[in-house]
């Protein structure tokens, strides 16, 4: 280890600390296409402030128009190793307790906020590792950029467009996960179930049924409105759903029941407490007049039952021992008189394929006489467990933490997924669950400290 960076890094805690305030403090959930804004306002001045820190800190900067914005430490060496993180967020949700989404504040040994572990933190973690090698004058030999993007939690589009133009590196990784690191990412299967009918005028009946803000998160809120009901019958069944799937529902309007349960990411769901199920739970136990959409919203809870997060409901049910079981959750939610549609997100082991899972997902919603609408499949990433970059990163973490270093497989995916020889490295330490796409997310200062330690680490032992 490298005393004096590491000196470096300790003492420059409180200036990195502000540093992330700032960034936080942007909204950058993705907004609406402008010239020379592709995902909006809040993307665009995330991406700009990064950019502009990292000019402030002495490195060779370059901004692809607006999408992706890059900071080499030394642009005379040959590109060796690339750092890939993210300026954008998922929306803000609800449920916020210790501060406001874009208010970030330090309690208790963390700084909380909308970002601050996903990803503007690790990505500076990484920028300030750069500035630590830097400024201690460590010698390289090999070049280090890291990269910025400002689409990654919508699609990816800013990295497609950065890697049209740019090789890849030798080597990449992606501070946007967890340590020790992570070399499979499950593959993706994504697709929405629908079903437009005749509207029934019998009343009481259900008018609307929203829930989800993203197709990665598990929802934690559902609104259900009512026609012509008597609210004093919804107070049996809501808590029957309370007890049964651990939320709490409650009359927030004269013929409106709002349901609270708790976030997950999609690739976690089993962590979650999924409100829009409960919803649809909730709603076929109500004393309503028989149509349509109720049949319809017992088709789906056949599909998905209620805590069960495997896709066994779709047929698609699956473990590998290498990449694990499949996930499957129901994330958005959007029912009318006319029309039920909702989508999922499952996460699949290398094992999946068309025909053992999207094939099979398909015909068992057609049988019940939905639609089944999806785009294809994403397959897994995989990078090899022994090659000489995953054991130097390891090593690196080893050396920093003392704890000790694993590649493992995940049901998320990362920047790095479409990148030959790029792995997930970091920054939140195992077993901490900062809270990532759910409310009060965090990260803890002495986590922050660490990563960008061994973040140097790894660069001194990868480009010296």
């Amino acid at each position: 280890m490298n005393d004096s960076v590491n000196k470096w890094i300790d003492a420059h805690l409180d200036e990195y600390i502000e540093d992330l305030k700032n960034f936080v403090s942007i909204n950058s959930v993705q907004g609406s296409y402008e010239q020379g804004k592709p995902f909006g306002d809040g993307p665009f001045d995330a991406l700009n402030f990064a950019i502009d820190l990292a000019a402030k800190y002495g490195f060779a900067i370059n901004n692809y128009q607006g999408y992706v914005g890059t900071a080499d430490l030394d642009p005379s060496l040959p590109r060796s190793l690339d750092m890939l993180a993210h300026c954008d967020v998922v929306p803000a949700g609800e449920g916020w307790t210790v501060t406001e989404p874009f208010k970030p504040v330090v309690k208790d040994g963390r700084i909380y906020g909308r970002g601050t572990s996903d990803d503007k933190g690790p990505l500076l973690c990484a920028m300030y590792a750069m500035r630590a090698i830097k400024e201690c004058g460590v010698p390289l030999k090999k070049g280090v950029r890291l990269i910025m993007g400002s689409d990654e939690e919508t699609g990816s589009t800013d990295i497609a467009k950065y890697y049209a133009v740019e090789p890849e590196a030798e080597m990449t990784f992606s501070p946007d996960a967890e340590f020790p690191l992570i070399n499979i990412e499950k593959g993706q299967f994504r697709a929405e179930i629908a079903k437009t009918f005749e509207e029934s005028t019998a009343l009481p009946r259900l008018v609307s049924l929203e829930a989800g803000v993203a197709l990665n998160a598990v929802p934690q809120k559902a609104v259900i409105r009512l026609e012509g009901f008597d609210m004093t019958l919804a107070e049996e069944p809501m808590n029957l759903v309370s007890k049964e799937c651990g939320v709490s529902c409650e009359q927030t309007g004269v013929q409106e029941i709002t349901i609270t349960g708790v976030s997950a990411h999609a690739s976690t769901p089993e962590l979650g407490k999924n409100a829009g199920l409960a919803a649809m739970m909730l709603v076929s136990k109500l004393p309503l007049a028989p149509c349509e959409q109720l049949d319809v919203i017992g088709k789906i809870l056949k599909l998905f039952p209620y805590g069960v997060t495997d896709g066994q409901g779709l047929g698609i049910k699956m473990c590998d021992e290498e990449s694990h079981d499949l996930t499957c959750t129901l994330d958005l939610y959007h029912v009318t008189t006319k029309e039920v549609s909702v989508q999922f997100d499952s996460r699949t082991p290398v094992m999946a394929t068309k025909e053992n899972c999207e094939d099979v997902a398909a015909a068992n919603v057609s049988a019940l006489g939905l639609d089944f609408i999806s785009k294809g499949m994403v397959p897994p990433h995989r990078v090899p467990g022994n090659s000489p970059f995953v054991k130097t990163l390891l090593n690196a973490y080893e050396t920093v933490t003392g704890l000790k270093g694993e590649a493992v497989a995940i049901g998320g995916g990362t920047y790095v997924h479409e990148l030959k020889n790029g792995v997930a490295f970091g920054a939140v330490m195992p077993g901490i669950d900062t809270r990532m796409h759910g409310a009060d997310e965090f990260f803890e200062l002495d986590n922050i400290v660490t990563a960008t330690k061994v973040y140097a680490e790894a660069i001194i032992e990868l480009c010296s």
